[in-house]
């Protein structure tokens, strides 16, 4: 559950990966259908301002004291890299308490501090994971991924991958009618494509040319049959080898990797809302068979169909996994 959010700040915070939270878990967005979560802001002392380097500042209502109870402890970045031993303390005892540490940018250096990451998948902007490494050996610092989901340690890569560590909690613990109602209203995709293998969605690669674009949303409408490039252009009203060209450059990838996407993107949503065996959802994607689906999918997402249903789906029976 996900009902109490606190932000941690220390001094030389960062404005923007803490308007991320700000947006992602602050905003009233009970209207959109988002549950209600208190979100607290919590620096080493209450009311005391913290510089931002930018001209700035930004005053904490609360003090460490509101980390206690928290769901989600979300410690925001920072450009240093001593922290007030109290607030490292506050952030142990938080975890200690079960809630979820989530490190945006830099802010794995304060999670290092306390040390969480001993033994833990970890990461940070890719200007600063050497540096993470060296500084807390016993982490194990993936550099090539948006965000690492480590169960109850969460950190992100720099700056706007913060927005893709968020969501990605908000759909772990809320769902994805959720996240893609806050995702909407911030006009960003659930997730983005980085190379990384997380239980997210992935966007659809937007199309900005008028040729291509009715031929993707019918495309997105019959998945569940075999499409070849030659049909495609025939309906673009192109050569096949130009409506190819044409694909790439507006989609950056190509005709077939991308109608695998799709399908992929739509078995997670079955995976998730519905009780269909995954033979069916193989079915009803285009896969045509589950050992099909099976291998795509754990191309893509990383996982089993199997596994991930039973993490974003657990009150259904799985069947034909």
């Amino acid at each position: 559950m996900l009902s109490t959010v606190a932000a941690l700040l220390l001094p030389a915070v960062s404005p923007f990966e803490f308007g991320t939270l700000c947006e992602v878990f602050g905003t009233d967005r009970t209207a959109d259908g988002v549950p209600p979560i208190e979100f607290r802001v919590c620096g080493p002392v209450a009311g005391e301002p913290l510089d931002t380097g930018n001209g700035a500042s930004i005053t904490p209502a609360l003090g460490l004291d509101g980390l206690v109870g928290a769901d989600l402890v979300a410690v925001s970045a920072t450009r240093w890299r001593t922290f007030p031993e109290p607030a490292l303390e506050a952030l142990r005892a938080a975890a200690a308490d079960g809630a979820t540490i989530l490190g945006i940018c830099s802010g794995a250096f304060v999670i290092g501090a306390a040390g969480l990451l001993d033994g833990r998948r970890c990461t940070s902007h890719w200007m600063h994971v050497d540096d993470l490494r060296a500084t807390y050996p016993q982490a194990l610092v993936d550099p090539d991924v948006l965000f690492v989901d480590d169960g109850n340690i969460v950190t992100s890569a720099g700056t706007a991958a913060g927005i893709d560590a968020c969501l990605h909690v908000v759909r772990r613990e809320l769902g994805s009618a959720v996240v893609n109602a806050i995702a909407r209203r911030m006009v960003v995709p659930p997730q983005r494509d980085g190379g990384q293998r997380q239980f997210v969605e992935q966007p659809i690669p937007q199309c900005s040319a008028d040729a291509l674009a009715p031929v993707l949303e019918w495309v997105l409408e019959h998945l569940d049959v075999e499409h070849s490039v030659a049909e495609l252009a025939r309906r673009a009203r192109m050569s096949d080898r130009s409506f190819a060209r044409r694909f790439v450059a507006e989609t950056g990838t190509t005709p077939h990797r991308w109608m695998t996407l799709q399908r992929v993107l739509l078995a997670q949503r079955l995976l998730e809302d519905t009780d269909l065996g995954v033979d069916s959802v193989a079915t009803r994607c285009g896969f045509g068979s589950g050992a099909l689906l099976r291998h795509h999918f754990r191309k893509v997402v990383g996982v089993a169909p199997a596994d991930y249903r039973r993490t974003f789906q657990g009150g259904l029976a799985i069947a034909g996994s």
